[in-house]
Formats: structure tokens, sequence, C-alpha cells
């Protein structure tokens, strides 16, 4: 019998490669996607074990029907949940607007818990795993990420608890922390940069637009450069499959670079190195 696994945000990126290395893999797929068209398009790419699912990780009534869906198909039980559905606001938090910051934690935060509690008794039935894919970013804040970084430093705090709170039932949680992966979320996050700079007063471009201009730059290079989704996807299905898989999981050099130097570098020297590699003013 396949074993079945939920991801959430499959639509694009991390997440679809994953549906789709783990369907290849003869894994019963649930891959979550928001929209129908994006349903569609994965079918399309995958067997008949993979199976699209509609689920708005913000909305209750939405992962009500997921969770019922998948108990219907699988009644034995999920063996994982993959928590990769994610967003970006960005721009500097003395004037990111408040609702901005909501939404980024409902989705990145309260929406992944909200998921992972409707999850879990199906979980207990196969001692399953939990992969939460958080970021370099829930380790190493950078400036003009903070709404990002900080919902993922608290992923990072739900991923640390859920470990040790689950044991009893043999369900492993597992951080998985990307470093720079070719995705959409770096163009998204470059488009937010445009759209915040129509919306911010004419104080906060005078005190941040150079800046926030250098961060959008060094967004759109980190996209460009880098490692294709299906890198993370490898880990993520190791993170599934091990033995004994580790608490977490860094992905790419940059993330293992970045994640050295804050542990080694002083605070301040720290932000000097970061403020330069962004080239901001």
């Amino acid at each position: 019998m396949s074993k079945a696994v939920l991801i959430t945000g499959c639509s694009t990126g991390i997440g679809r490669a994953t549906a789709l290395r783990l369907d290849s893999a003869g894994w019963k797929v649930f891959a979550g996607v928001r929209k129908e068209q994006d349903a569609e398009a994965l079918a399309a790419a995958a067997s008949d074990n993979l199976t699209p699912v509609i689920v708005d990780v913000t909305d209750s009534a939405s992962i009500d029907l997921c969770r019922e869906r998948i108990e219907a198909a699988a009644p034995d039980g999920v063996h994982g949940l993959v928590n990769n559905a994610g967003a970006a606001h960005v721009g500097p938090l003395e004037f990111v607007p408040v609702e901005d910051i909501r939404r980024q934690f409902e989705v990145n935060f309260i929406g992944q818990i909200a998921v992972t509690q409707a999850l879990i008794p199906s979980l207990r039935k196969t001692s399953g795993r939990i992969v939460n894919i958080t970021s370099i970013g829930g380790l190493v804040a950078t400036p003009f990420f903070g709404p990002y970084s900080a919902s993922k430093y608290a992923f990072e705090a739900v991923s640390d608890c859920l470990r040790v709170e689950l044991r009893p039932w043999g369900i492993e949680t597992i951080a998985i922390e990307p470093g720079s992966i070719a995705t959409e979320i770096w163009d998204s996050g470059g488009q937010i940069f445009a759209g915040l700079q129509e919306r911010l007063p004419p104080r906060a471009l005078e005190f941040y637009e150079k800046a926030m201009i250098a961060t959008a730059r060094a967004s759109a290079e980190t996209g460009a450069r880098g490692i294709p989704a299906d890198k993370a996807a490898a880990v993520i299905e190791k993170a599934l499959t091990a033995e004994r898989p580790r608490a977490r999981y860094l992905v790419g050099r940059d993330a293992y670079g970045m994640s050295a130097a804050k542990r080694i570098l002083p605070a301040k020297l720290h932000d000097r190195l970061t403020a330069r590699v962004l080239k901001l003013p």
C-alpha cells in the first residue's frame, strides 16, 4: 500500500517539485493548491496517485474540507505532512502596513499550525512525519524582509516544540531551511516591493527608497542564482524516508554560509557585512 502525504503550496516551486517527486517515488500524494487551474496543471503532469486538493491555509472551513477528503481516501492515516504554503511581505518595518504583517503571519505561521492540528490525528495512526518548510530566513533575518523572517523564525519555534510534544506517538518533526531556490517567491517579492513603493507615504520613500531599490535588486539576483526546486524536494523526500531524520536540514551552499556567518560573527560585524553584501546605503 502506498504511503500517503499531504503537501501544501503545490502550485509552484518547492511544493510542486516535491509533489511530483513523491508521486514518481510511489507515494499517494494529496497536493494542496488554491486554484482549480493549478490543480488541473498538476494533475496533468502526474500519475493517478496524485490527487490535487483545493485548500486555503488561512480558511478553517477549507482546511476542514481538505482533512475530510484525505481521511476518506486514506482511512488508515497519512504518513507525512509537508507544510510548504507561504508568501513574502517585505518593506521597512517602520512603515509596512500592519495588515500586511498580519497577512504574513496568517499564511506562514497560523495557517501552518491550523493544517498541522487538522492532520495530527491522522499522523498519529501511522507515527508519521511533519516536515516544515521554513527558510534560512528563519535563522538569519534579512533587512526589509522583516515580516517574512519573523514568520519563519516563529515557524522554527513551532517545529522545535512539536518535535518534543509529539514524541510519545513517534511523530517526527523536521524543519527544512532552503537558501536561494529558483522559485516564483523572489519574483513576487520584487513585485511587492514595487507595489509597496506606491502605497508608502512620501516620508517613507525619503528615508528608505534607495535601500528598498537595493534590496529588490538583491532579491532578483538571489532568485536568478537559485538552485532548482527539485534539490529542495530531494531533501524533503529524505526527511520523510530517512530511518533517523535530522531535526533540520539546510538546503544550498548559501544557506550553509549564512548560517555559519550568523553563528560565528559578532552581531554588529554581521550587521555591517549584511549591509555591504546587500549594497545598502
